[in-house]
């Protein structure tokens, strides 16, 4: 395949991914969008839609299948992490050619251990995204930041199949930066997302909202997060946190609480699970941080079974 990324899979072609599927169509790669039948099939016959203040509003052609029939250069990964193990299945193995890295844009920090016995672990590279973006339909994409950054890393990954990469995505306007340290780019994102998800989650409150009547919680968990970053050799910097959370429009959500609101599964495995895990492992205390993981798993839990009866009384 050499250097070049022509060919590009995107597996899960939702709010991140259905957006970087028709940007990279846009600019004359070969993309194809693996999807369940349905989602398959609308995007067959429509492609995808973007409405977008940054890159305008346009339609984009793409392929689109329930599992990849032909190796490509590189394939996304931007499903939920609650749907990776199934989302998997849909690049099996034997179709991966030896080059195809494999490039996924999860929340978390132990997925790129999970991808790596899926495939050659020097052809992992994970990457962090920076975007607002919503599939509102099948092949319908909301874009409603006025950014898209995305930084790509893979310690293992020659440098030059990641600079590759970086090219690609970079000529389809999103601004991209390669960074040597995976465990830094992965922990960067982490330690501002948990307490972002967890907070609002719990309170079922906006941004607004958690950086005023629940500061103090805030701050200590921001701090909590931050000792876990450094302790996995992350810089961390909390003051930096929260001045991002202060600078963040008040009426913002966490993904997590979005998930929450509609009822559908969360995160909270892949991002609180994996700082209390990672907290254990390097004898970090985190009590605000456990308890807050606590409560938004008792919470969900109550949420599932108050659907289950609601199901049985229709």
């Amino acid at each position: 395949m050499g250097n070049d990324i022509r060919t590009v899979a995107v597996l899960g072609p939702g709010g991140v991914g259905g957006l970087l599927a028709a940007l990279l169509s846009r600019a004359g790669h070969q993309v194809v969008c693996l999807a369940g039948e349905d989602t398959a099939a609308v995007l067959r016959e429509r492609g995808i839609g973007v409405r977008s203040g940054q890159f305008g509003d346009f339609t984009a052609r793409v392929d689109a299948d329930t599992v990849l029939r032909t190796p490509v250069d590189a394939v996304l990964i931007t499903v939920k992490h609650t749907a990776l193990d199934e989302a998997l299945t849909r690049i099996p193995a034997s179709e991966l050619g030896d080059d195809t890295l494999l490039v996924p844009f999860l929340n978390g920090v132990e997925h790129p251990a999970r991808l790596r016995a899926h495939h050659r672990p020097d052809r992992v590279a994970p990457a962090v995204v920076r975007v607002e973006s919503t599939r509102v339909a099948p092949g319908v994409i909301e874009h409603g930041s006025r950014f898209t950054s995305i930084d790509l890393a893979g310690d293992r990954v020659p440098a030059d199949r990641l600079d590759a990469l970086a090219r690609t995505l970079s000529a389809v306007d999103p601004a991209v930066r390669t960074h040597p340290d995976e465990t830094a780019v992965l922990w960067g994102k982490l330690a501002f997302l948990a307490p972002f998800a967890l907070l609002t989650t719990r309170h079922r409150a906006p941004v607004g909202e958690i950086r005023g009547r629940y500061r103090e919680e805030l701050t200590t968990l921001v701090e909590e997060t931050a000792a876990v970053s450094r302790a996995c050799g992350a810089p961390a910097d909390p003051a930096r946190t929260l001045a991002l959370y202060d600078a963040f429009e008040p009426t913002a959500k966490s993904s997590m609480l979005r998930d929450a609101e509609a009822g559908l599964p969360l995160e909270l495995d892949a991002i609180g699970g994996a700082l209390l895990r990672a907290a254990e492992r390097h004898g970090v205390p985190v009590p605000v941080a456990a308890r807050l993981v606590e409560e938004v798993a008792a919470a969900s839990l109550r949420g599932r079974r108050a659907g289950r009866r609601t199901s049985r009384w229709i």
